[in-house]
């Protein structure tokens, strides 16, 4: 507490306009594949849009946009945070308009009970980090993994534990499998290399001081992923990445656009939720992203459900923070659009505009036959 805060005369609560600009400082900060930051935040006066940055999508690894989305979901889950720690409650439309793709979400700030376990994580956003260091023998509680599944599930995301012996064995294999063909491919190394050679004032991709050191002596039996494409990463080589650690899958019953941006809240509160409680995870995505493996997962453990995100779950020592890019790179304010009305006024209620036209028609996912999906 302040020096001298008086508990019976609280602070008072930021207005809409200041709600609104801590939550895109939050979202800011959120995970994104190869640290991209694949998004555009457009500040109104009474919400904010959180759009697709389709320059920044990985053209080899995520042809579909699937990690794209997720990332924009993991800066939702951000922006969600921060306005329940600000004192707001928050509507959220997500893919409002099918006429514009790119808008992924909007989100206004409105009256109404806030979100405690929301409230709960804002002092973990800026803490979290991805750990790609050696974890621990150390397996995340079950008390803890229930909160995780229960966490997921009120984004409409299902978590599943890789526990059987026989499960584990299949993720190690489907994981090697997905990282050997990935590697194989010259246009997906070449990606990985643009992305670990970024110049530091860039403020995105992922820097050596974040990733181990490869020597071609570690043997893991689920590879993480070699950002050390230039041989200068300053993390130890080891990292005994095994399937024996706490692996869980994240899993959704649609594949989506709106089914990807949920996968990356979901994901983003699971890691704020282990931030606050000491532990550590890092994503093993090969296998998610490879359609021949990702179609073997979801036979072998999601049923119907579509793989999302893979984890890794533990305990390790400090990571780094990643760069950001410049807040003045990111985030515009908003102007007047045909159809959306922008009020002088902070709205109480989201506006009745931001709803998608009843008539415009929506695209919707046909199944590619690999286990993922193209849109028509």
């Amino acid at each position: 507490m302040a020096p001298h805060a008086d508990p019976t005369h609280p602070a008072p609560r930021p207005t809409v306009a200041e709600a609104l600009e801590t939550a895109v400082d939050l979202a800011r900060l959120a995970p994104s594949v190869h640290n991209t930051q694949p998004w555009r935040f457009v500040l109104h006066g009474d919400r904010l849009e959180l759009r697709a940055d389709r320059g920044r999508q990985l053209a080899v690894l995520d042809p579909v946009g699937r990690a794209l989305t997720e990332s924009v979901g993991a800066a939702l889950a951000n922006a969600r945070v921060a306005l329940a720690a600000s004192g707001w409650a928050t509507a959220v439309r997500r893919c409002p308009d099918p006429r514009d793709p790119d808008l992924l979400a909007v989100l206004a700030p409105v009256e109404g009970a806030v979100d405690a376990a929301l409230t709960a994580l804002a002092g973990a956003v800026p803490d979290r980090r991805t750990n790609r260091r050696a974890f621990t023998a150390a397996e995340l509680p079950d008390e803890l993994l229930g909160e995780l599944v229960a966490v997921a599930a009120e984004e409409g995301v299902q978590l599943i534990p890789v526990r059987s012996a026989d499960h584990r064995r299949l993720v190690a294999a489907l994981t090697q499998r997905a990282d050997a063909l990935q590697n194989a491919d010259p246009a997906y190394r070449a990606e990985l290399r643009r992305w670990t050679t970024r110049s530091p004032d860039s403020g995105d991709g992922v820097p050596p001081a974040v990733v181990p050191h490869v020597d071609g002596l570690q043997h893991d039996d689920l590879p993480l992923r070699d950002f050390d494409s230039t041989g200068t990463g300053e993390l130890p080589p080891e990292t005994r990445s095994t399937s024996g650690q706490t692996l869980v899958l994240l899993a959704t019953p649609l594949d989506d656009r709106a089914a990807w941006l949920s996968a990356g809240e979901a994901l983003e509160r699971l890691l704020l939720v282990l931030t606050l409680h000491g532990w550590a995870a890092s994503p093993l995505s090969s296998a998610v992203e490879v359609p021949v493996t990702r179609t073997q997962l979801r036979s072998a453990l999601t049923w119907d459900a579509h793989p999302q995100m893979l984890l890794r779950i533990g305990r390790a020592a400090p990571t780094p923070a990643p760069p950001h890019r410049l807040r003045d790179d990111v985030v515009e304010s908003g102007t007047r659009r045909p159809g959306l009305h922008v009020p002088h006024e902070p709205l109480e209620q989201p506006d009745p505009a931001l709803l998608p036209d009843a008539g415009a028609p929506a695209s919707r996912p046909v199944p590619d036959g690999r286990g993922g999906t193209t849109w028509a």
